[in-house]
């Protein structure tokens, strides 16, 4: 790869990896600075990129390495509360007694959890897939609770065609479900 395309990288790039640190992180911020560790980690190691895959390939599987560092350090890094002169202050998280000064939240169920995540990464997947207008409609209905009226006033279209788009969302993200894993009956 010549140092001249390390200029095209985040244009070419970047939006789409961004979409991808975003749906795995959750946060804006986060999602934005593992894209920039990519783009680095990327720059310093360009002289080994030998060309077997594509940049978009290549600077994913960077990003993918980026992600599960930051989770990791997410996961390792807890934030103590502070006195007022700024040192950690421990001893606020316990009573007199020795016990929490909070009680501790349950874990619900992590099992839930993990296939509510999975689903939620297979849908945005599933999501990215359709039709920029047929994603719009979709979004507007099932996510913001829109009308067809207020959908058809906001993209100009008549109410036929968004009762079209809407159908063929639908169908579309539910073979997309089905394909990835979760069936008619909602199991995983």
């Amino acid at each position: 790869m010549d140092t001249l395309d390390t200029h095209a990288w985040l244009a070419d790039h970047g939006d789409y990896l961004f979409r991808m640190a975003r749906r795995q992180l959750h946060s804006d911020a986060l999602a934005e600075d593992a894209v920039q560790e990519t783009l680095l980690a990327a720059i310093s190691a360009q002289a080994r990129y030998a060309g077997h895959a594509s940049p978009r390939t290549w600077l994913t599987g960077i990003l993918k390495h980026k992600i599960v560092d930051q989770i990791r350090r997410n996961v390792r890094e807890v934030e103590l509360p502070r006195d007022a002169d700024g040192e950690e202050a421990v001893d606020s998280l316990f009573r007199q007694d020795g016990h929490w000064a909070e009680t501790v939240r349950p874990w619900g169920n992590p099992h839930a959890e993990a296939e509510l995540s999975q689903l939620r990464r297979v849908l945005d997947d599933c999501a990215d897939r359709l039709k920029p207008v047929m994603a719009q409609v979709f979004s507007l209905r099932e996510v913001a609770g829109m009308e067809t009226e207020e959908i058809c006033k906001e993209l100009g279209i008549t109410p036929t065609n968004c009762w079209v788009l809407l159908h063929r969302a639908r169908l579309f993200m539910r073979q997309c479900l089905e394909l990835n894993g979760f069936s008619k009956a909602g199991a995983a």
